[in-house]
């Protein structure tokens, strides 16, 4: 965030009154609803989002630069409809299951004790990416770019090494199995 003091805008609920299309820049949205809102070509950067509801937002070609989220509920959230023109993404204590990264760009993503249940990470280039202390059950890896990545205090995850690449990427013990449940093991 580069320290720069932020303007808080709190508890609005733009599911009712809508964004306003613009630029927001420097804001901290606190306990704010974006449930259902239409953020279409909406432009945020150097945001956070503290708190908030951004489930089933629709985002088309919105911007995302240099925003981090925490604490968010981002049910559905169709990442890979954003603006892909400098996204740059952080989530922290945010429940983003069923939503979708697919064929985007995110190196050194950092997701921290994030729920990302059923998200779609397909074809995502994830190098160097960090999903510390998150719930990846049931989410989807096919021709990702994993290098480096680090899931080792992630779980639930399903990685097939077959069809991914995962050169460098960090497992602990535990979670090996999830590299290897295609071949259906009994791993104990």
């Amino acid at each position: 965030m580069g320290g720069h003091v932020l303007t808080r805008i709190e508890k609005v609920d733009y599911s009712v009154e809508g964004v306003p299309i613009g630029e927001f820049e420097n804001i901290l949205f606190s306990g704010c609803n974006f449930g259902r809102a239409d953020l279409n070509g909406v432009v945020f950067w150097e945001c956070v989002f503290e708190d908030c509801d951004l489930s089933l937002a629709t985002v088309t070609d919105a911007s995302f630069r240099d925003v981090h989220f925490v604490g968010c509920k981002m049910l559905g959230f169709r990442f890979d409809m954003c603006n892909k023109l400098g996204l740059e993404l952080a989530f922290e204590r945010c429940n983003l299951n069923h939503s979708v990264f697919s064929g985007l760009k995110l190196p050194n993503t950092v997701f921290t004790d994030c729920t990302l249940c059923e998200v779609d990470f397909e074809s995502c280039d994830l190098t160097g990416a960090s999903f510390s202390g998150s719930d990846m059950t049931r989410s989807v890896f096919v021709q990702s770019n994993l290098k480096k990545a680090d899931f080792r205090t992630a779980h639930g995850f399903s990685i097939d090494p077959e069809s991914n690449t995962i050169q460098g990427a960090k497992f602990s013990m535990a979670g090996l199995a999830g590299l290897l449940d295609k071949y259906k093991l009994d791993i104990s």
